[in-house]
């Protein structure tokens, strides 16, 4: 009896090992993928999963009990009835009298562990109740927070409109013009424009790969500017470049990121509609790098930009300027973690001229709104520029981050001259669930010299969509505005290009839309992500360039983000004291900018001295008119690398 009671538990033991549903944890309609619980849900949860588990052993135990004692209490009875020597009666008798005992004990804890499985049914009862109403709660939360986000923008753009109706007719009441926006405003502010559970058209066209004899046919009758036999080969193997070995020896890891536990409503219930960059946050939501280093990680692919040089045709470059484009998304399919908000004044240099053939510089130019400044120079033949102005709003639900300015790209040997401008992030499930990020939105690329153009889409993530996650699509145009290359491909994975032979409207759908039908050629791989480095996902999942970037290197401006104390804290684990050190910083930011205030203040009136007092001079980089958009931004002036060579820094300010 007792080998098979404890083989029954063994069994069930290792059955139970077996992750199984309960029901209770299913009621609440709550896919775990989709949204993760907080800690302490999570811990009822496996309470309520282990205890389960131990009531249903118990109750095999009670069964196998009173099965294998009343096969007992038979036993003994039938061996009274047999005829038996007088000496071994008596032992009979005393094994008779024990078994009695084992069965009137056994009856009690029977009855006690009934009373038990009922008592811990009811309870479990309760507790199904008690998620259930913690749900809904949850979700009524969220509602009420996104209602609170739209009604704050609501009343800010309507005070906005009401403002700028009195400025242009002072007799209007505000009452009229209260709910009256630009077109412009409406654009930029309105929420209701994003919605990422919608079906939408994904793309306008169709594409379809071309029979063997139409591609010779294509290719040998009809002159384009593009030929895909002779011209091509730059193509060919792009994304397959070989990671050269670094001629200096480069840190592979960081400090693994502690596990500390944060009450994240008790921040974030105080920041609905405000900019991000305003809102004192601790280290928690950081990773250890600067909004600067984050700007010079788009350069983990420049290789293509290298390839990119060596082409004859433009409209092949185009398809490489874009794959470089929707690469530097890569890096954040897994981090939406928030990088620190530079000092006034920071800077970041990458001197890679030996390893990855460029130099790059970037310093933050404004602190409200957050702008930063970025130079490249490649000895490749390009060089890369931008001034980017960050736009961020949290929406209740989710947070959307708005970059804002123009790219630059020139190639020295061509001349060619590209343009073009980053899409919008999206961070979801900012409250309760599992954080996830989006990229979504159009981008269009222009070659100024050759008026060759690339449109991008960004397909926004539907639960509802057949389409596949992280969606990119594109198509790249001549001067003349005739379809030459069809993109495809996912801004997390790898980018695709295909020659088109051919194309032909379609015959209109059901709701009267007409797709272009292109004939193309077999795809050809431009850009595959390079795989992440072992036990990413405990060193807030880096890349290989993102994990040296902020290695200590000598020589370095003092105003470098390497030397920036708090984000070196975090980076060792040091939580607690580089919050400290945070505050510290940003205490000391706010004191040098009354200064500058009161200094203004002295020759100019209020207002006057508040714009001057916000307007920084940087120290690298100057302000000039943009020819191309039309708009001012910051170029860089020089100086920087010859003040490195000479180790000259008695200019940069004191910021740490």
């Amino acid at each position: 009896m007792c080998l098979n009671l404890m083989g029954h538990l063994c069994l069930r033991s290792h059955q139970h090992s077996i992750p199984i549903s309960i029901t209770w944890q299913d009621d609440s309609g709550d896919d775990d993928d989709e949204t993760a619980s907080p800690a302490d849900k999570s811990e009822l949860h496996n309470t309520i999963k282990n205890l389960s588990l131990k009531l249903d052993d118990l109750s095999t135990c009670n069964d196998l009990i009173a099965k294998h004692g009343a096969a007992l209490q038979r036993s003994l009875n039938e061996l009274d009835g047999l005829r038996i020597p007088s000496e071994s009666s008596e032992k009979l008798k005393a094994v008779n009298e024990r078994a009695t005992l084992f069965r009137i004990t056994s009856n009690a804890m029977i009855n006690a562990c009934r009373d038990f499985l009922e008592l811990a049914e009811t309870h479990s009862r309760k507790w199904q109740r008690a998620l259930q109403y913690e749900q809904e709660q949850r979700v009524h939360l969220e509602e009420t927070i996104e209602q609170l986000a739209k009604q704050h923008n609501s009343l800010e753009r309507a005070f906005r409109s009401g403002t700028s109706g009195r400025a242009a007719n002072p007799t209007k009441s505000f009452s009229e013009g209260s709910f009256l926006t630009s077109k412009g405003e409406d654009s930029e502010e309105d929420e209701e424009t994003e919605y990422f559970d919608a079906m939408e058209d994904a793309t306008s066209f169709i594409t379809v790969i071309a029979e063997a004899k139409e591609d010779r046919k294509a290719e040998g009758g009809t002159p384009g500017p593009v030929d895909w036999t002779s011209s091509d080969n730059v193509l060919d193997g792009t994304s397959l470049v070989p990671k050269e070995p670094p001629k200096v020896k480069r840190r592979d890891r960081i400090p693994d990121k502690p596990n500390y536990s944060l009450n994240l409503w008790s921040i974030m219930k105080n920041c609905i509609g405000r900019e991000l960059s305003k809102i004192p946050m601790p280290v928690n939501f950081n990773e250890p790098l600067s909004m600067l280093q984050r700007l010079t990680e788009d350069l983990e692919y420049h290789h293509l930009l290298d390839k990119a040089v060596h082409c004859t045709s433009s409209v092949e470059q185009m398809c490489l300027v874009a794959a470089f484009s929707v690469s530097s998304y890569s890096t954040t399919v897994h981090r939406i973690a928030k990088p620190f908000n530079p000092m006034l004044g920071e800077t970041f240099e990458l001197d890679r001229l030996d390893e990855m053939g460029l130099r790059s510089l970037c310093e933050q130019v404004s602190h409200h709104p957050p702008a930063a400044a970025h130079y490249v120079f490649s000895k490749n033949g390009w060089s890369l520029w931008q001034e980017i102005t960050i736009s961020s709003k949290f929406r209740g639900k989710y947070l959307s981050i708005m970059p804002l300015g123009a790219i630059h790209l020139e190639f020295q040997a061509s001349g060619n001259h590209y343009v073009w401008r980053k899409s919008t992030s999206t961070v979801h499930n900012i409250i309760v669930g599992k954080l996830w990020i989006d990229q979504t939105g159009d981008i269009e690329i222009v070659n100024h010299k050759t008026k060759d153009r690339c449109q991008l889409k960004f397909l926004p993530y539907s639960y509802f969509s057949k389409e596949v996650a992280r969606k990119v699509t594109g198509v790249v145009s001549d001067e003349q505005g005739k379809a030459q290359y069809v993109l495809s491909g996912s801004w997390d994975e790898q980018m695709e290009c295909s020659k088109i032979v051919q194309s032909s409207p379609s015959s209109p759908s059901s709701d009267g839309k007409q797709k272009t039908v292109y004939q193309t050629l077999p795809a050809k791989l431009l850009w595959k992500k390079y795989p992440l480095p072992e036990n990413a996902e405990n060193m807030y999942y880096f890349s290989e360039l993102a994990l040296t970037l902020n290695e200590h290197e000598e020589g370095v401006a003092p105003t470098d983000s390497r030397l920036r104390p708090d984000q070196r804290l975090m980076e060792k684990g040091h939580w607690d004291e580089a919050n400290t050190e945070k505050q510290r910083l940003e205490e000391k930011q706010r004191v040098w900018r009354r200064r500058r205030l009161e200094a203004c203040s002295r020759g100019c009136g209020s207002e006057d001295a508040e714009k001057e007092a916000d307007t920084y001079m940087p120290l690298w980089f100057e302000r000039r008119l943009d020819p191309l958009t039309g708009e001012m931004a910051c170029v860089y002036k020089g100086g920087y690398w010859e003040a490195k060579e000479k180790q000259e820094w008695h200019m940069c300010p004191n910021i740490f």
